[in-house]
């Protein structure tokens, strides 16, 4: 889902080149032990959910070969220690009964913490497409971030961000089968292509009823899409057809009405019927009116 070959580089390598928006000063190379009791969680820490399960597992792993990635803090003025990134540890290394984890300690405002977590959240192996469109878009909304800027943080093409930015603009009932495994990440690129949402709603309940195939719904999308397209077309030039006809009427009504000297109106139907009524105001101008359709059939 990821590519780990430049996430794999770590979290140090992609903040070292962070630009001026944010604040990271490394503190200490190597890393310390830091007494648990001593870290405060991270306030925009992205992550909401951890598995029961699996941080006992952790846990169970630390008991036995202790902590081998160091978590990341900051000091604070009260002499405690703030989390950056590594909740997920600090949370098993509490359950394992440890007093003190290693830690990289670093300095960093407030916006450096934020964009450091959300980078880190991104290297996650368990993230579904739409849970990194989502922390892209919160990297770039409160990171003030650009797409380019973005790209770099992570280490992925422009193109690569745009798209995954592109499935937040599914209906939500996609974007929840996404979330929930229902449909792939190929799926979903496919139904993106699709412009109208009741197109794409429907092309994706036939790939769940269907179990349709990615290369099947492709298929599908073009045809779906080549049809949007011609009647798209065919609207543009029915509606083309009708301002060209309205302006033929209005240029018809205007000269009579000059040409009777009253107003003159002209009721037509969508079949093309119709008719034309010449307004007056007195028996005399009907009579000067009358008079003109006298003179017309001489």
């Amino acid at each position: 889902m990821v590519k780990r070959n430049v996430l794999g580089r770590g979290l140090g390598a992609l903040i070292d080149d962070s630009g001026p928006a944010v604040e990271i000063n490394e503190k200490v190379s190597g890393g310390a032990e830091i007494p648990v009791d001593k870290i405060k969680v991270n306030p925009f820490q992205p992550r909401a959910d951890f598995d029961g399960e699996s941080l006992q597992e952790l846990a169970e792993s630390i008991r036995a070969i202790g902590v081998v990635q160091p978590i990341t803090v900051r000091e604070t003025e009260d002499g405690f220690y703030q989390l950056i990134t590594g909740e997920r540890r600090l949370r098993a290394a509490r359950i394992a009964g440890l007093n003190t984890i290693p830690a990289y300690i670093r300095t960093a405002n407030d916006q450096g913490m934020l964009e450091m977590a959300l980078v880190e959240n991104i290297q996650r192996e368990d993230l579904n497409a739409i849970e990194i469109a989502l922390t892209f878009q919160r990297l770039i909304e409160e990171c003030n971030l650009t797409q380019e800027d973005l790209s770099q943080r992570v280490g992925k093409k422009r193109a690569t961000v745009a798209n995954y930015m592109r499935l937040l603009k599914l209906p939500a009932e996609i974007q929840l089968g996404i979330r929930n495994n229902q449909i792939s990440i190929g799926h979903a690129k496919t139904l993106v292509s699709i412009e109208n949402p009741k197109a794409q709603l429907k092309l994706y309940y036939q790939i769940i009823d269907e179990d349709l195939s990615v290369r099947a719904a492709e298929e599908l999308s073009r045809k779906i899409q080549n049809t949007i397209e011609d009647k798209t077309k065919a609207e543009e030039i029915a509606d083309a057809d009708s301002t060209e006809r309205a302006n033929t009427y209005e240029e018809l009504k205007n000269h009579l009405s000059g040409f009777f000297s009253t107003r003159v109106d002209l009721k037509r139907n969508p079949k093309g019927a119709g008719k034309i009524i010449i307004s007056f105001t007195s028996d005399e101008e009907l009579e000067r009116i009358i008079g003109i359709f006298d003179q017309l059939k001489r």
